[in-house]
């Protein structure tokens, strides 16, 4: 089946943070325009079924020294597009909560807003998304029932749908984020912004960003575990 223009993203990564908000100065319909598709570092549970499914996870983990430069280099990155950065440190985080509650959250007709909630959570403020309280409250936030987004990881169809996710990630050979695909042309990281946009509008017509300069020259590759 031909698949239309996708994003994948993850939560944890300040670089589809970042990227997504350049996309959305350039796009604002980009969550109408695109599929976002959601990418994590799978619980046990999805592993297995990932691997029932005939998949794997692409991602593999980068050096102490790599993480500890991308920890100080993203509040620069940040710094540039106007954004104001919270890094929060995350203590055995269960990424099924907020990506799966996304999906939900889509299916419901609030996944951008749920989407603004807990990017805000996370990045403003250095919120644990994976705690149930704090995701929970992000949901309310979006216009949504808290409780039944955080019971999103427990529904058997969410979790199915989650899976999908992944292994379409598998097979579009997704080993970081962000990752912006249209047609068979692939574009990794904050700086193939352009180029994604160019391939999906035509040169004539990719918008012209107003306000301070864009410029942004970063190392993208994954940041604790989907940079």
């Amino acid at each position: 089946m031909k698949r239309g223009p996708r994003v994948h993203f993850s939560f944890r990564s300040p670089f589809s943070w970042m990227a997504i908000h350049r996309l959305r100065r350039r796009l604002p319909d980009a969550h109408q325009r695109l599929d976002f598709i959601p990418y994590w570092d799978p619980d046990e549970r999805t592993s297995a079924d990932l691997t029932a499914a005939g998949a794997e996870f692409h991602y593999t983990p980068m050096s102490k020294a790599k993480h500890l430069y991308i920890l100080h280099d993203t509040r620069r990155q940040a710094a540039k597009l106007g954004l104001r950065m919270v890094w929060p440190v995350d203590v055995d985080p269960w990424w099924e909560l907020p990506h799966l509650g996304y999906l939900l959250a889509r299916r419901l007709g609030r996944g951008e807003q749920f989407y603004d909630a807990v990017t805000a959570a996370r990045w403003e403020r250095g919120e644990n998304v994976c705690e149930p309280p704090v995701l929970r409250a992000a949901a309310e936030r979006a216009g949504l029932d808290g409780d039944r987004i955080v019971a999103a990881a427990e529904s058997a169809e969410i979790r199915a749908a989650g899976v999908d996710c992944l292994v379409t990630a598998y097979h579009d050979d997704i080993f970081g984020i962000p990752y912006f695909r249209v047609g068979p042309h692939r574009f990794w990281g904050l700086d193939r912004l352009d180029d994604f946009l160019t391939e999906l509008l035509g040169p004539a017509t990719v918008p012209v960003p107003t306000g301070a300069p864009e410029r942004v020259l970063v190392d993208t590759d994954t940041a604790g575990g989907c940079g």
